[in-house]
Formats: structure tokens, C-alpha cells, sequence
């Protein structure tokens, strides 16, 4: 199988990289910027082009790795060929293909994406979604081999998957990020709460989330919460704090 990689960015680099180790071919790499394309494409030893219609049009699969804003510009620019094109992005739906392909789908790995890390895909969850049944057997095929764990899932479940997401992973780790913030502010690493970020991730293959929940504001405990409150001098980690404090005490006395 030759794949085209549309795209060289966080996503694409992690995941053309470990297709490439899983036995399949990248044919090519595109992207607007010539360092990113060159960048990449020296990892892969394979052929780059910065030119949209320089795309090789012999290719099994392509695969549209781009920001969300930008893919329905970019497919318009690609010419029709006889593969299979699909997108990664959760948001998305599927027919954004629509009238510029007559094969296409989707590849949705769920999970986080730098360039700068190495990403084991191993158990990753790969949503797809494909227009013919033929396509959705040969997305559920690479899927298995990428990672092992291909699901289905339509484009208003996908919505909701990633909207999720955002949630348990960018949301999380802007917290982790105000945390490291503010010990770093009193001379503290944050590499001190790393064992607490991996307990608490780890004990939810245990418990369900709502039952791992600690802390003060599901006990309720005003003192505590009113004490971290008048140390958090920024108006807008204030808010932050209440907002969720508020809504960890609403979800425990709903479910009682």
C-alpha cells in the first residue's frame, strides 16, 4: 500500500512514521512550507512536494493531516484520482470530501499529537469512517495494523468524541499547566506532583471518574477552599477555581 501524507505536521509526522514501521509504504509528503515537507520526508526517505499539484497520483490512501480550517481549502486544490482520501480530524464530518473525490473517509486517531515526543499508537483508538464498505474494510485493515483498535464511529459521534477529548486531555493539560505555574512561581518544580498526575490517571482503569473524584471541593470543605481562593491572586485562576469547584460539589449531590 503507498500512502500520501498531506500535511507534516505534529500528527502527520508521529503517525507516517509509525506506519512506516508497521510495514507500509509512504509514497510522499506534502506540505506548503518546503522545511516541513523536506523535514519529514528525510525521516521516511521518501519523495516531498510543497506544490499541491505535485501530488503523486498513483497512491492507495491519502491522508489530509491539516488544521481543520484549512482542509476544505486544500482538497479543493487536489486533483481527483482513484484513491481513497480521508481526513483526521475529529470535528470535521465526512462529506467535506464531497464532489472532489468519489472515494473517501475518515482516520481519526484518538490521541495527543508532538512532534518532539515519540507516540506509541499501540491500543490508540482509531475511529473511521468510510462512504463505501470496501473502504471502510481497508481503513479498519490499516487501522488494526497500526494500532490495533479500529472502531466506527459517524461523523455526529465523532463531534462528541472529540469535544470529550478536549476535556480529558487539553483542558487537563492547561491545569497541569497552571499547577506547574504556580509552584514554579514559589520556586518549586513541577516534576513534585508527577507521581500524583500518574496515579491519578492510572487509578481510572480501576474507577470510574466520578468514584476516583478527592479533593476539597467534593467534601464540601469551605475552610480549605476559601483559604486556596484568597492565594490565587489572579482574577482569572479565581474563576477557573470556583467555576470547577462548583461543578465537582453539583455533580456529587446530583448523584446522591
Amino acid at each position: 500500500m503507498k500512502i500520501v501524507f498531506i500535511g507534516a505536521g505534529n500528527l502527520a509526522t508521529c503517525m507516517s512514521l509509525e506506519m512506516q514501521k508497521a510495514g507500509m509504504t509512504i509514497g510522499q509528503i506534502y506540505s506548503r512550507t518546503e522545511e516541513h515537507a523536506e523535514a519529514l520526508a528525510k525521516k521516511l526517505n521518501c519523495r516531498w512536494t510543497a506544490n499541491l499539484g505535485d501530488i503523486h497520483t498513483d497512491a492507495n490512501l491519502y491522508i489530509f493531516a491539516l488544521r481543520d480550517t484549512v482542509i476544505p481549502e486544500v482538497i479543493a486544490q487536489v486533483a481527483p484520482n482513484d484513491g481513497l482520501w480521508v481526513h483526521t480530524a475529529g470535528s470535521l464530518p465526512i462529506n467535506v470530501f464531497e464532489n472532489h473525490n468519489d472515494r473517501y473517509g475518515v482516520f481519526y486517531p484518538l490521541q495527543t499529537f508532538t512532534k518532539k515526543r515519540k507516540v506509541r499508537l499501540e491500543g490508540t483508538p482509531i475511529f473511521i469512517e468510510a462512504k463505501e464498505p470496501d473502504d471502510l474494510k481497508m481503513l479498519r485493515k490499516v487501522g488494526i495494523a497500526l494500532s490495533g483498535n479500529a472502531q466506527e464511529a459517524d461523523s455526529q459521534k465523532r463531534k462528541y468524541i472529540h469535544l470529550a477529548a478536549v476535556f480529558a486531555c487539553n483542558f487537563t493539560n492547561h491545569m497541569y499547566h497552571i499547577a506547574a505555574q504556580i509552584l514554579e512561581e514559589q520556586g518549586i518544580s513541577h516534576e513534585v506532583f508527577m507521581p500524583l498526575i500518574v496515579e491519578t490517571a492510572d487509578k481510572l482503569h480501576e474507577l470510574s471518574p466520578a468514584d476516583a473524584q478527592t479533593g476539597p471541593a467534593v467534601r464540601f470543605d469551605q475552610a480549605v477552599m476559601q483559604q486556596h481562593f484568597k492565594l490565587l491572586d489572579n482574577p482569572a485562576r479565581q474563576a477557573i477555581y470556583k467555576l470547577i469547584s462548583q461543578n465537582i460539589y453539583s455533580e456529587k449531590i446530583s448523584h446522591e
